[in-house]
């Protein structure tokens, strides 16, 4: 009866088995990875889309700024030219020149020129005065029918002078009672415009269009159908009407793309500019994050998946065990539990006067053999010691000592047995004093925990090493200077970015990029090899390394040291001024005034910068900064690069030859 209610009341038990434990553990820790990756993968694209809306918003602003500034200059000469030819007429040879020297002053105007009454060309900056009649364009039949003196922008058209889309600046020219005197022209080519927006990047599907603000294209880079009319677009019907500045998500009348989408309307002219880039565009790079991320939970996802095997393997592996112990011999259930388990009894002297039959699966060794000996004759030499001191323990009743030693097998091997050792009974004689100890053989379960140990000094060496170059990463870096800082007195930071980066990677491709940054980065590495500094990469094509007990003076000739040396290794980038990669230097050592290691890199940054606005390819001081530069010149000599200077160093390297 008492067994069928003990079963009875065990049932609900069963449904937390191990098994079920190990299951509920792998779900739950699976849950939590992919919670949070997505968590975070949700608020890095919101961070994102909101960062790249504001930095749509201003470059339109920019944009409309440059589009103002540029009408403006040229509105300002033909104000004057206009009240000057409603005074006088001036001999053509003598204004068709000055004509000429105010194209020469404004790079945005291709030429300017006077039409008289009927449309005929009067005056020109052009070496030859144009024949053609141009009473027929609009913008001579809107000046000759509407007075006012105010600026008039044409739409995008073909110029009958050159062919090139060409975009009008007309002002009316009246006589001194106001009658139509003729018009002032402006020629302004597209390619201008185009020519400065080509400087950004906007990605693939990104544009900028000049539109005015009856809606007419203007300018819209990359080139495409420049006569389009907006004016039925939400941009005129609705956003403008609100706020001549703005941003928000449209599909491309140009391409039919999803894009996000800012624009400004400059005050003083019919202008608006406006900037679009992809969403595609504006996540790259959280993508690229994305993948990572999910990568890495992967990993993770299958590390617990591994685990959640193994323990449930030694789970299964025990339970069977404990089912063999329960059906055997009902007279000693206290050692049928722990059958698999090596019982031993051992006097106050170290003596074994009992030893279980399972030593003998687990060892090699017959019990009756063991009984008599000492038990120190079963441990390795080099545990005798953390035995010993386990034992002494023991010394109060009820005391448990447990300690992991190496047991010799008869075939020669090695295994590792835990044993919890307890006094056997309370007698207050030391010398009839009895222990009982539990030997559980755990040498699969040391193997494995010495297997996951390497694993986890492996992925610890991992997590703090920069793949691309194998010098310490960012966190490892700031990890060390924070230590570093606070022990020593004396400790300096050096800070080097390679110089025109971008230009070499746009010139020989990003393989080439990486194989640049892998041999700096070893001329850094080893500057640093046999000190006590740490030498890492700091973000993109910055490094930097940290000099514990090192002056100002000798952190210095250290940064000199590397920035001549990878100036030496003579690879060549022609996006350079000196035709070979160099690097800046900053360099700042610790001072009282300091307040903390964030503030020492500060120092070093700023140096950096001084380094790179002096122009590159040198040391500074942080210290100096404001007092004194230091270049090559203050610690040996700089030779000059390949641009006319002597400068011994290797024949140069191209490093993006296969």
């Amino acid at each position: 009866m008492s067994d069928r209610r003990q079963s009875s009341s065990g049932g609900p038990l069963r449904l937390f088995t191990p098994g079920a434990v190990v299951i509920i553990f792998a779900l739950v820790m699976t849950a939590c990875i992919v919670g949070i990756v997505v968590w975070k993968a949700l608020e890095a694209k919101t961070s994102t889309l909101a960062r790249g809306n504001t930095d749509i918003q201003n470059l339109a602003h920019s944009l409309a700024e440059h589009a103002a500034h540029t009408i403006q200059a040229a509105d300002i000469t033909l104000t004057g030219m206009v009240s000057l030819l409603a005074y006088r007429d001036p001999l053509p040879e003598r204004f068709n020149k000055y004509l000429a020297e105010a194209v020469a002053t404004l790079p945005q105007l291709r030429e300017i020129g006077v039409l008289d009454v009927d449309g005929e060309w009067q005056y020109s900056s052009l070496p030859e005065t144009p024949h053609h009649n141009n009473a027929d364009r609009k913008y001579f039949i809107f000046h000759r029918d509407t007075p006012g003196k105010a600026l008039r922008i044409s739409e995008s058209f073909q110029s009958r002078l050159t062919g090139r889309p060409t975009i009008l600046l007309t002002k009316r020219i009246e006589h001194q009672d106001g009658n139509f005197a003729g018009v002032l022209v402006a020629a302004v080519d597209s390619d201008y415009f185009n020519g400065f927006y080509r400087m950004f990047q906007l990605g693939p599907d990104g544009g900028i269009t000049l539109i005015r603000s009856d809606g007419t294209v203007l300018i819209r880079w990359p080139l495409s159908d420049a006569t389009a009319d907006l004016s039925k677009t939400d941009l005129f019907t609705k956003h403008l009407k609100l706020s001549s500045v703005g941003a928000y998500k449209i599909v491309s009348p140009f391409d039919g793309i999803a894009k996000y989408f800012g624009y400004e309307e400059t005050p003083k002219y019919p202008v608006v500019v406006t900037v679009a880039m992809s969403e595609d565009w504006l996540l790259a790079g959280w993508m690229t994050t994305l993948r990572t991320d999910a990568l890495v939970a992967g990993v993770l996802l299958c590390v617990i998946v591994l685990l959640a095997a193994v323990l449930s393997s030694q789970f299964r592996f025990r339970i069977r065990t404990e089912r063999r112990l329960r059906d055997s011999e009902s007279r000693y259930r206290l050692l049928a539990n722990n059958i698999a388990d090596i019982i031993i009894l051992i006097d106050a002297r170290g003596i074994l006067r009992f030893v279980s039959h399972s030593v003998e699966p687990v060892l090699g060794l017959r019990a009756q053999d063991l009984i008599g000996t000492s038990c120190f004759n079963l441990v390795h030499p080099d545990d005798v010691a953390a035995v010993q001191a386990a034992s002494a323990r023991l010394g109060d009743p009820g005391a448990v000592s447990t300690v992991a030693f190496r047991i010799p097998r008869v075939d020669g091997s090695l295994a590792w047995v835990e044993v919890n050792f307890k006094r056997a009974s309370d007698n207050d004689d030391a010398a009839r004093t009895e222990f009982v100890g539990v030997l559980r053989d755990v040498t699969e379960r040391k193997r494995m925990e010495d297997k996951l140990n390497l694993l986890n000094r492996r992925l610890t060496q991992l997590a703090a090493t920069d793949g691309l170059t194998g010098l310490t990463n960012r966190r490892s870096f700031d990890s060390f200077l924070r230590r570093e800082y606070e022990a020593c007195e004396r400790i300096s930071v050096l800070l080097f970015d390679i110089d025109n980066f971008k230009g070499y990677n746009d010139s020989y491709g990003h393989q080439a990029g990486d194989r640049c940054l892998q041999a700096v980065a070893r001329v850094i590495g080893d500057a640093t090899s046999d000190i006590s500094g740490l030498s890492a990469r700091y973000g993109g094509e910055e490094f930097a390394v940290v000099l514990p007990n090192t002056s100002e003076d000798a952190a210095l000739k250290a940064a000199e040291s590397i920035r001549l040396t990878v100036r030496a290794l003579g690879i060549l980038n022609v996006a350079a001024s000196r035709g070979y990669v160099t690097i800046s230097a900053g360099v700042a050592a610790r001072t009282p005034a300091t307040l903390d290691e964030t503030a020492l890199v500060g120092e070093a940054d700023t140096a950096l910068y001084e380094a790179k606005r002096l122009g590159r390819n040198r040391s500074v001081v942080y210290s100096a900064i404001d007092l004194r530069y230091v270049d090559a010149a203050s610690i040996q000599p700089d030779p000059p690069g390949p641009a006319g200077q002597q400068e011994p160093m290797r024949q140069p390297i191209d490093l993006t030859a296969k």
